[in-house]
């Protein structure tokens, strides 16, 4: 395990590594508006035997986020605003920003490299071109946004991690709308990625729940829990698409699989057989509700349980209150509003 103590004065706000495969090399900043590359390999060590930072940079304002380019020697921060780094530069190369006044989130799109979106303080999410750092459209949430993901194989589709207890898929070509609305969680989702396929999405949040998705439908098909873990703040998918790393409030990462029946290492072809056989089985007959019920079973906490019960009341609530408001009201003067428009208050490209 490599370990480096006191890396930082204060906390320790982003961590990322640099892409390619070709280094062990990664960043960090921290309220100490530093940031700083480490390496295993590279890094030298001090009399006492703690890694030294291959490298150190100085910003003006303490950072919030950070985020590397795929396959350039640049990275971004995010603090009071967003900065732009070249690695053969002690300056930002371009400082970014548009109405917020602290940048929660930057992530830069792996596909499509020179786009780079955040989210702030002021509920916006905000995409901006590196080619002529200038801002290309911005949407405003009710809620504030506390993750983006970037689908690593469709380039203009993001997720944003919202305060409002769901997760929100956003088509950047077209932002007054969301393509999808992942909506079980409980409370705030802390984080959100998606899987190296692009097809699955995994989310922590405030409940201190890990749940997955399948990012075509707007409820998970798994949840993680255990009675030690806390709040999780951040989960990740592992590159192989078999695992998935949570880390939360109770100072544990925790690695889970991402089918949770799956078992690990070799199998003989006549196991393969057999699995293969049992999947056919449950797609072919999911549509029978003794089926599907088994499927969907799903054993939950006591707490989130009730949480689940109290939040569909108030929805269901709310929604009789919208439609009694309807019916009092003149013909045509309060429209339905779909659900994935309703988080979003406005939108602007330029």
């Amino acid at each position: 395990m490599w370990r480096a103590p006191a890396a930082h004065r204060g906390i320790v706000r982003g961590v990322c590594n640099v892409p390619g495969g070709a280094t062990d090399r990664f960043l960090s900043v921290g309220a100490d508006k530093l940031v700083k590359v480490w390496s295993r390999s590279e890094g030298s060590v001090a009399s006492d035997g703690t890694p030294e930072a291959v490298a150190t940079y100085s910003g003006k304002h303490a950072f919030a986020a950070v985020d590397h380019h795929r396959n350039r020697s640049m990275f971004a921060t995010g603090s009071s605003l967003i900065e732009v780094w070249d690695v053969d530069r002690s300056e930002p190369v371009a400082n970014l920003t548009w109405g917020a006044d602290t940048i929660n989130t930057v992530r830069m799109n792996q596909t499509e490299v020179n786009v780079l979106a955040s989210s702030g303080t002021d509920r916006s999410v905000v995409l901006y071109d590196l080619r002529t750092s200038s801002a290309l459209a911005k949407v405003v949430m009710k809620l504030s946004t506390n993750a983006i993901a970037w689908n690593p194989m469709e380039a203009f589709v993001f997720a944003a991690a919202s305060e409002d207890h769901n997760v929100y898929t956003f088509d950047m070509r077209r932002m007054d709308h969301a393509v999808n609305v992942l909506r079980d969680h409980v409370s705030a989702v802390m984080d959100v990625d998606y899987s190296p396929t692009g097809h699955e999405l995994v989310s922590g949040g405030y409940d201190r729940t890990v749940r997955l998705w399948d990012a075509a439908r707007g409820h998970s098909r798994d949840i993680y829990h255990s009675k030690r873990m806390q709040r999780v703040f951040c989960v990740r998918y592992t590159q192989d698409n078999a695992y998935v790393l949570s880390g939360s409030d109770d100072s544990n990462v925790r690695l889970w699989r991402a089918r949770a029946s799956q078992r690990m290492g070799a199998k003989s072809n006549r196991e393969r057989a057999t699995i293969e056989y049992a999947d056919k089985l449950k797609d072919r007959y999911k549509h029978v509700p003794d089926v599907r019920r088994v499927l969907r079973q799903r054993n939950v906490p006591t707490a989130i349980k009730r949480a689940s019960q109290t939040k569909h009341d108030m929805l269901a609530s709310r929604k009789r209150k919208e439609e009694n408001e309807r019916k009092h009201a003149k013909p045509g003067s309060k429209p339905r509003v779909p659900e994935r428009q309703k988080a979003i208050l406005g939108t602007t490209s330029k």
